[in-house]
């Protein structure tokens, strides 16, 4: 049976089990020193470390000197491993979960495995530690008491336009995952939709020896990156909160047009109305408009 106490006793763990239950670890993000001790001493601790991929996880425990049992878990596995893992727990086994870089269920499969585990009855733990999402809003400048994760942007133009319009009014820093490669035509569609001139911020290779945060306007920020072409690394993408003017005239149709695309010219103006704070008959009348213009 592993053996640490989940209470710190006079600043070092007490030799006591673990008790049984799903730890939720957070790994580095870049720099293998930004992990927490308590981190260190659940991994050594727990009978089993399911990571999503066990080459990445064992150099992080191997540079830590830990021990643990590994296996994978990840997308292609998740449904054929939970019924096991769920066994596993309810004969009183402590098992953590990890993912290849910063805090797992965040933007990974993950999550299914903590829903389940708590549906079944059993403890999920929290440990804490390097999120790539809040890095990058530190380090942009943007506003931080307000934000709002929205992921990956969908691949394609249309849907990542579609997706960005639903987030025109949303009064809060919005934080995305990115690719390199895709990053200019995202930054573009995103500058298309919510607007030039918003603030935004794009953080690469954060806590690694190229660290790099690069700040301006979305506009800005596109026309950099479609000339410098793709760069190098994971990437946090960060837009400002909604300029304090009003909605450009340029903003609301490009909002229109995108609702548009996969709504009836009513449905599309009672939602942009309503997300937006708009009278739904000005919305209305500039939607029959755009539609048969």
């Amino acid at each position: 049976m592993s053996r640490l106490s989940s209470e710190p006793k006079s600043g070092t763990a007490a030799a006591q089990p673990l008790e049984s239950g799903l730890y939720i670890v957070a790994t580095p993000i870049g720099n293998l020193r930004d992990i927490s001790l308590r981190a260190l001493d659940t991994l050594q601790a727990v009978d089993e470390v399911l990571a999503e991929d066990t080459r990445v996880a064992r150099r992080l425990l191997d540079a830590h000197g830990i021990r643990a049992k590994l296996s994978p878990y990840h997308d292609h596995n998740g449904a054929k491993r939970r019924p096991e893992i769920l066994e596993k727990l309810a004969g009183g086994a402590t098992i953590a979960l990890i993912s290849d870089a910063g805090t797992p269920l965040v933007s990974d499969p993950g999550w299914k495995l903590s829903r389940t585990a708590l549906d079944a009855g059993h403890r999920v733990f929290p440990v804490p530690g390097a999120s790539a999402l809040l890095a990058g809003l530190v380090a942009s400048g943007l506003p931080s008491d307000r934000f709002m994760f929205c992921g990956f942007l969908p691949s394609k133009t249309n849907a990542r336009q579609k997706a960005a319009a639903e987030l025109v009014g949303v009064p809060s820093t919005l934080v995305f995952y990115e690719s390199g490669p895709r990053l200019a035509d995202s930054l573009r569609d995103l500058a298309t939709v919510l607007g030039e001139k918003r603030e935004a911020a794009v953080s690469r290779e954060l806590t690694k020896l190229f660290e790099e945060t690069r700040r301006g306007t979305l506009g800005e920020l596109a026309a950099h990156y479609s000339e410098t072409g793709p760069p190098k690394g994971e990437i946090v993408l960060l837009v400002g909160p909604p300029l304090d003017e009003a909605i450009s005239e340029e903003a609301l149709d490009d909002a229109i047009r995108t609702a548009l695309q996969s709504l009836s010219v009513k449905q599309a103006a009672a939602e942009i109305a309503a997300r937006l704070d708009l009278p739904k008959r000005d919305v209305y009348q500039r939607a029959l408009a755009l539609k048969d213009g």
